[in-house]
């Protein structure tokens, strides 16, 4: 199953500028996007609105093993003469997204019993008393 679908293609805006050898990249991404709620399997949509930022390196600019601090995790690599931002663009998407998609914070779900939405109705279904495999240990009694 798939969580999310795109009602149009995403609306991207990039302005870039160069400083010798690195490009950097500032963005904006938008779009009309349906989730799947993760809790009652509704669809719901919702609007995708991201802002990044990316520095690009030459690859053969830096050794073959470099340790990256947290102020580099905007950074990314090229080669060539040409720069295909697509991938990156798309990683942005993904990170935009929530990992967990809810229609609504207060989401009650799937009753486990029926699999009524509880968000559209109260089931019938009697509440659950625990595991009825260890329904023998309510039974017994102790003492103090």
């Amino acid at each position: 199953m798939c969580d999310y679908s795109f009602e149009a293609p995403a609306r991207v805006r990039l302005e870039y500028y160069r400083a010798g050898q690195e490009l950097f990249v500032n963005g904006h991404i938008t779009g009309r996007v349906n989730g799947r709620c993760a809790r009652c399997v509704e669809a719901y949509p919702f609007e995708l609105v991201k802002d990044f930022s990316l520095v690009l390196v030459p690859r053969c600019d830096l050794p073959a093993e470099v340790e990256l601090n947290e102020e580099d995790l905007d950074l990314s690599f090229y080669e060539g003469d040409s720069v295909d931002l697509s991938p990156l663009v798309r990683e942005q998407i993904l990170l935009a997204l929530p990992t967990r998609p809810l229609c609504r914070d207060a989401c009650k779900g799937l009753c486990p019993q029926c699999g009524a939405n509880l968000n559209l109705q109260i089931c019938q279904c009697a509440a659950a008393v625990g595991d009825p495999r260890l329904a023998i240990l309510r039974t017994l009694k102790v003492s103090h």
